[in-house]
């Protein structure tokens, strides 16, 4: 068999596995929610063990507060063992499944680094110590600025795996600290970096988390729409600069990180903020973290393409290759990015229209997939409104954000092959 028949077949296989996994473990993980508390359907509880799995966030769950601490723990628990499978399966496998451009940091997670790390097993075994200690250190400061231990517990696993699952159908209104959102914001921010950077931390190279220009252009963009956000809310209302800052901030990061949580009366804010939450919930966090949405390079890429056409246009003498990190952007990269970004956009109108034709109105509709497909969990619209959760959307509807949050998870293209004839026919 030769070479690149070996690599087919790995590929196959690596689609088939992953696929696999995050199908059917929520099948197990959605066990313990309808045989005890809270009893649920198995089409709720096949959404709840989906959306911790995915580390969506989004719960079907009302009356947190008075549930049992095994619930509490389990749904904790789904979202950590969630979030360290993303890390893996972003790090090591999309690259290798050239999902949606991922085949771009192929080069760099084995090659570039292989005097560091020369193997994938010492990539991984670094992987789980690094989230280990992350999620460690998160609980050790939740525990110490006040939370009681449960708490600290499931808003640790689920803030270090951006997966946002709280103990409290309050989320952080539970606690009045101020210390404690800003801690949690931070937290959230660090879950949502390539860990390939903490790896190479580890091992004595501290350069490239901060000359990556995905990392630099992240912060920027949360620096940006935090700024602007604050800045549209104070002048427009009577809250504190402080609590205004505050609870932009961390609504903002949990939106674009992908996890979830919420703080205040930010759901009620409208206006200028919808929007730019519902662009950064699109766009993302960085590849190689579990942080999920279309992930900042691939946005970086599709505007460096733009340009390139833009100057096409106005110089077409002028032949300059699309570069990203000083490395020029192959074809197949760049044909898997668009091809990606325009999948990901379509799967948005279609889900949005089937919502809607189960009975949902428009806003719910949208957002409900909006969240979904991003891995987001942070819920707008009416049917959210009243109880915090999703738990009043058709079940019709449930099954489709279900889908959408595994199509937004695994990488949409991954997920298709598997339903073309050709695939099977290898």
């Amino acid at each position: 068999m030769s070479l690149p028949t070996l690599d087919k077949v790995l590929v196959c296989l690596l689609i088939l596995l992953t696929a696999a996994i995050w199908t059917v473990i929520p099948l197990f993980g959605a066990i313990p929610f309808m045989t005890g508390a809270p009893g649920l359907s198995l089409t709720d509880a096949y959404f709840e063990a989906v959306s911790g799995i995915t580390t969506t966030g989004a719960s079907v769950i009302v009356g947190l507060d008075a549930a049992p601490p095994g619930l509490i723990l389990w749904r904790a628990m789904l979202n950590a063992l969630g979030g360290l499978g993303i890390a893996f399966v972003a790090m090591i496998f999309l690259p290798v499944m050239r999902v949606g451009g991922m085949q771009f940091f192929r080069t760099e997670g084995f090659d570039t680094f292989g005097k560091i790390l020369p193997r994938a097993t010492d990539i991984a075994g670094q992987l789980v110590l690094i989230y280990v200690l992350l999620t460690l250190a998160c609980v050790a400061v939740y525990g110490m600025l006040g939370m009681a231990a449960l708490d600290a517990i499931a808003h640790g696993f689920a803030t270090i795996a951006t997966g946002g699952f709280s103990s409290s159908d309050l989320s952080f209104n539970k606690f009045e600290s101020a210390a404690i959102t800003y801690a949690a914001a931070l937290f959230m921010v660090l879950g949502s970096l390539p860990y390939i950077r903490f790896v190479q931390a580890v091992n004595g190279s501290f350069t490239p988390l901060w000359r990556d220009v995905q990392v630099r252009a992240y912060l920027r963009i949360l620096a940006t729409a935090i700024a602007t956000v604050t800045l549209w809310r104070w002048l427009t209302s009577d809250q504190p600069f402080e609590v205004v800052l505050r609870y932009a901030t961390f609504n903002l990061i949990s939106i674009q990180s992908s996890t979830g949580f919420g703080v205040g009366d930010f759901s009620t804010w409208g206006g200028f903020m919808v929007p730019v939450a519902v662009l950064i919930g699109i766009f993302g966090a960085c590849s190689g973290s579990s942080a999920a949405g279309l992930n900042v390079f691939r946005v970086q890429i599709a505007f460096a393409a733009l340009r390139q056409h833009v100057r096409g246009i106005t110089m077409p003498d002028r032949m300059d290759p699309v570069r990203y990190d000083g490395r020029v952007v192959t074809d197949d990269v760049m044909s898997s990015v668009i091809m990606f970004i325009t999948g990901f956009i379509l799967v948005i109108g279609l889900s949005t229209v089937a919502v809607v034709l189960t009975g949902v109105d428009l806003e719910s509709a949208f957002f409900g997939v909006w969240t979904s497909i991003g891995n987001i969990g942070y819920g707008f619209g009416p049917l959210v409104l009243p109880t915090g959760t999703f738990v009043d959307y058709p079940t019709a509807a449930k099954w489709v954000m279900i889908a959408n949050m595994l199509l937004g998870r695994l990488g949409m293209l991954a997920f298709f092959v598997l339903m073309l004839p050709r695939f099977w026919q290898r």
